[in-house]
């Protein structure tokens, strides 16, 4: 019996979601951050897609949003000119960062003691957290709005992507330390720390550099424009999504497509790998996150594997007993949570 892949469906945003994040693992397993248009980042458990909480403050579109590694603060890009900082166990809100531009892409150190931000105004800044009041430190050098920047390297040195370039600096002398350029836009950027790997999309091209060099290491293309890749964390598959409305899972070594999926009802704007790998969310124009399941047919968060003689239906059903989303479900444990989750009101939608 061929086993199909059924996604899981989180809902609650009301415009498209432009980016997403994974926690690392924590005790309590790890977490999902999404950021959107409608300027309301939300928080998830990353397993399930179960809505925890959505952080209020921002007053325009939200385009970039982070967890730290312990999943203890997040962070948030926004339209409105400033960054934010948030207690991300109880949702409250622990700085304003005023930029002069709207600001695209966040990202945190791996001690949660500095933020990198990045944005229209061309400037990459680095917040001291201990130190607020403290003007940030500055780097300038691209020539287009910055659209993604992380940390690398063990937080010693930044990747920084604007239009058509790609640039890798030194944190301790501030200055550039390579730079690539590309014919066609940058549509997003992932750095994987084990192997120092950076991977891009541009056009209908998926293509892995090092970290350490930016020497190119190989590319796939892809049968449509891609807006967003994301590597397995052991490096055995790739997923990425774009323009068609479906996701791609290649194989890493060979590049041989080995799946592909229709579910979301608009572009595709960001996909990542869970810190497991044991699953990749992607975000879309439609205004909802999806859960797919790298391995289909395996019992896993809401995902229950049933036995041909147990069950006549298909393999890999989301417990529940619904077919295509977990919305139902996800109401039912945020109505049962509301007196432990943050906003007031469960921000899913019927």
């Amino acid at each position: 019996m061929a086993m199909r892949q059924t996604p899981l469906t989180c809902s609650g945003h009301t415009r498209p979601v432009v980016d997403l994040a994974f926690s690392g693992i924590t005790p309590y397993g790890y977490f999902l951050i999404s950021a959107c248009k409608d300027g309301k980042p939300m928080l998830r458990q990353g397993d399930t897609g179960d809505w925890i909480g959505t952080f209020l403050g921002h007053k325009g579109a939200v385009w970039g949003a982070t967890l730290n590694k312990d999943a203890t603060k997040a962070a948030t890009a926004a339209a409105d000119f400033t960054a934010k900082v948030w207690d991300a166990v109880t949702g409250d809100e622990l700085m304003t960062l005023a930029h002069k531009h709207i600001v695209k892409t966040v990202d945190f150190t791996q001690d949660s003691n500095y933020l990198l931000t990045g944005g229209q105004d061309k400037l990459l800044r680095i917040y001291d957290l201990n130190k607020p009041e403290a003007e940030p430190k500055e780097i300038s050098g691209h020539t287009s709005g910055i659209k993604k920047a992380l940390w690398c390297s063990e937080d010693k040195q930044i990747l920084s992507a604007d239009d058509k370039t790609v640039r890798l600096w030194d944190h301790a002398t501030m200055t550039e330390v390579k730079s690539v350029n590309f014919n066609m836009s940058v549509s997003s950027m992932e750095y994987i720390p084990e192997g120092e790997v950076l991977v891009l999309t541009y056009g209908r091209t998926i293509a892995f550099h090092s970290a350490v060099s930016l020497e190119p290491i190989k590319s796939f293309e892809a049968p449509a424009t891609i807006n967003s890749a994301s590597l397995h964390p052991e490096k055995e598959f790739l997923v990425a999504g774009g323009e068609d409305f479906k996701l791609y899972k290649y194989d890493y070594n060979s590049g041989e497509e080995l799946e592909s999926y229709k579910g979301h009802f608009g572009p595709i704007h960001c996909v990542r790998f869970s810190p497991d790998g044991e699953l990749y969310a992607s975000g879309s124009e439609d205004g909802t996150l999806r859960l797919w399941q790298t391995v289909v047919g395996k019992t896993y968060g809401l995902w229950k594997c049933v036995l041909p003689e147990e069950d006549s239906g298909e393999l890999a059903k989301p417990k529940g007993g619904f077919q295509e989303t977990a919305e139902e479900e996800l109401e039912e444990i945020a109505s049962e949570n509301s007196d432990s989750i943050y906003s007031s009101t469960p921000e899913v939608k019927a």
